[in-house]
């Protein structure tokens, strides 16, 4: 009877300490986000595109606009080496502790971050391979948001095989994940192994398993019923090594439609669904709404933005009613001002533009095409390195205006 009398506190105190310890992580109650302290938390923040997965139309590109096709033009302008060295000051500079602070100093709460899965392969990429390297730049950016107090999520924007079937998942023009079984467990594979590294890391709220799923131009109805299945097949491979972070389930085409969902299979899943370019009313959101009525389960707006300051602070109002966070898209881009910072174009940087757009489909063209005067081009690259740098970056004031934050 004594020893039962003694290990009676001893139990006590293991469940007032295992309570204590998953009050760390951001986690879900009914159809709210719950913050550490217990209460409901709206996400607040950005997105930090372009930096772990470039895309051209933020170099100003238009037919040139994957990390593939970029890199591409790169390596037949200046050569494979100094293109390695072009990527590894750029994953370097583009953003820094510097961003993050300032992103903290606006008022925002938390941050999403896209990456290519081939951060975490053995495939070239940005001039660099092996999932060392991968994690070493996400627990470099990880640790400056847990210093400013910023939660992350961590968004696979591009999977194995392509799950969009367009230029911003690094594919090949067609979601080939969803008929590929080998591209499918690499994905797996590597949210496992990301989800075992990060299962105690309080500075994450959780893992966005697949950005923007199936582009419209593909076969629906053979696609969309794959869409679900993989996602429990990944989550459930998350959930072998971590029981602590939120998972962010997509929608199909483009993050928008939720009728590919059954009931919730997870206890800490949020769903998220991405808009641009709509009205400001309140049925463009109504069906994610009556979802969460629906299944008693939170939603989320994970990118949205690229428009004029005016609709830009509508559709977070309209959000912000109806209790939906969210993450604006992006945080930085080069002379634009649908942005929270921008930065200017270097001198001799169209020349850059103008060879990447060129008719380089053959070794001929490649060669016709190549200017003379590379070295010019390769200061403007470094240019663009530099401009892109946070003290280099000018804000754009009505846009931070906007999303409610405060100018610093």
């Amino acid at each position: 009877m004594k020893s039962r009398l003694f290990f009676l506190p001893l139990i006590a105190m293991i469940s007032l300490f295992s309570t204590v310890s998953a009050q760390k992580f951001i986690g879900v109650k009914g159809e709210n986000i719950i913050g550490p302290d217990g209460k409901p938390f709206l996400i607040r923040g950005t997105n930090l595109g372009n930096w772990l997965v470039p895309e051209g139309y933020m170099f100003k590109l238009k037919k040139v606009n994957s990390p593939r096709l970029i890199n591409e033009a790169l390596v037949e302008l200046i050569g494979p080496d100094a293109t390695k060295v072009f990527w590894k000051k750029y994953l370097e500079t583009y953003i820094t502790s510097q961003d993050i602070h300032y992103l903290k100093s606006l008022g925002m709460n938390s941050i999403r971050i896209p990456f290519n899965y081939r951060l975490f392969t053995n495939e070239d990429y940005l001039g660099g391979k092996g999932e060392a390297r991968g994690f070493a730049l996400m627990d470099k950016v990880i640790g400056w948001c847990k210093k400013e107090g910023l939660y992350v999520i961590l968004d696979m924007h591009c999977a194995p095989g392509g799950q969009t079937g367009d230029n911003i998942d690094d594919g090949y023009g067609y979601p080939f994940i969803f008929e590929n079984a080998e591209s499918a467990q690499l994905a797996t594979e590597i949210w496992k192994k990301i989800a075992a590294h990060y299962k105690n890391e309080t500075a994450i709220m959780g893992y966005d398993i697949l950005n923007e799923p199936i582009a419209h131009y593909f076969d629906k109805a053979k696609l969309n019923p794959l869409l679900e299945p993989l996602y429990k097949k990944i989550v459930k491979a998350v959930r072998e090594v971590d029981p602590n972070h939120l998972v962010f389930l997509g929608g199909a085409q483009w993050d928008s439609d939720f009728s590919i969902f059954g009931s919730p299979f997870d206890p800490k899943a949020v769903y998220t669904f991405h808009k641009y370019w709509t009205a400001t009313t309140q049925d463009v959101i109504q069906s994610y709404l009556d979802f969460r009525t629906k299944f008693h389960v939170p939603i989320y707006c994970g990118e949205t933005g690229e428009n004029k300051d005016e609709w830009v602070s509508e559709f977070r109002m309209l959000l912000e009613k109806n209790n939906v966070g969210w993450h604006y898209w992006p945080y930085k881009k080069l002379e634009n001002v649908a942005g929270i910072v921008t930065f200017k174009m270097p001198q001799g940087f169209q020349d850059f533009i103008d060879f990447a757009e060129s008719d380089r489909a053959t070794f001929e063209e490649i060669r016709k095409a190549r200017p003379a005067a590379v070295e010019s081009i390769k200061k403007a690259l470094d240019g663009f390195l530099e401009n892109a740098k946070f003290p280099n970056c000018t804000p754009n004031t009505g846009y931070i205006k906007a999303l409610g934050f405060e100018l610093q």
